[in-house]
């Protein structure tokens, strides 16, 4: 059992055979995925997917990309809307110096809400930490000494720095198809000293198809692909991966059922 713990299915890629893609995740064993928020105001499209699908949960929040765009949407809105049974989340929210899309004011201030409303439901913050290393762990350390909160750094691809504080802050860290890429080796050393309790696999589908997948869209059911290398990676067996981050999943995700079967 493999789990998917952040793609987008509300994107327009997937539209026209949604269907598909979650049977062809459940047919090599992706037994959850998470669908996460990139814009509250589009939180409605979530919910009707994760309603849609039984092995499909949403969270709720506001990418750093769309940041000043919802900064009418506090808390307080984000805490409500995680009422719903199938949200069992928040974000992702973070800060991206990439692409710098929002004012980086704007992106803090949207962190810090999504933070405060992971601390008061203790649901997970899935975090998009983009060439912010530094901002990153210093807004986690002072967030983290008003009261703890679990999370998650999604799609990592920082440096050791970051994640070694994150892990020492008790958040986790998740690796995506980024990972099989042959010039992803200084992710690869990261990843293989992490401890083996605070590592997720996930796909950020559409994007980052993994190899063999590379340069086409990508989809839940090549998680295996990214599993696989973090098993080569770290020494151990395919199973054993399976095993440690579908654990790991359930315990960051603990709103989520595991499957009965399991």
């Amino acid at each position: 059992m493999l789990i998917d713990s952040h793609c987008h299915l509300d994107f327009p890629d997937f539209e026209a055979e949604l269907d598909a893609v979650v049977g062809r995740a459940k047919a090599v064993g992706v037994a959850r995925m998470v669908t996460i928020s990139t814009r509250v105001k589009r939180h409605g499209d979530l919910i009707a997917i994760a309603e849609r699908f039984p092995d499909v949960y949403c969270s709720v929040g506001t990418h750093p990309h769309h940041a000043h765009e919802e900064l009418d949407i506090g808390t307080a809105e984000l805490v409500e809307r995680t009422r719903h049974p199938k949200v069992v989340a928040l974000g992702e929210a973070g800060l991206d110096y990439h692409y710098d899309n929002s004012p980086r004011d704007a992106q803090e201030q949207g962190f810090r809400a999504h933070i405060a409303a992971a601390r008061d439901t203790q649901l997970p913050l899935v975090i998009h930490a983009r060439e912010a290393d530094a901002d990153v762990a210093k807004i986690l350390a002072e967030e983290t000494g008003k009261g703890a909160f679990p999370a998650v750094l999604h799609c990592f691809t920082g440096g050791r720095d970051l994640a070694m504080a994150a892990v020492d802050l008790g958040l986790y860290i998740s690796f995506t198809g980024i990972l099989t890429f042959k010039s992803s080796q200084n992710l690869r050393d990261i990843a293989r000293d992490l401890p083996a309790e605070r590592i997720l696999v996930e796909t950020d589908s559409p994007y980052l198809a993994p190899l063999p997948h590379r340069g086409k869209r990508n989809e839940p059911a090549f998680v295996i692909e990214t599993a696989r290398m973090l098993a080569e990676t770290r020494g151990v067996s395919p199973e054993e991966i399976a095993r440690q981050t579908t654990d790991n999943f359930f315990r960051l995700f603990s709103k989520v059922p595991r499957p009965e079967a399991a």
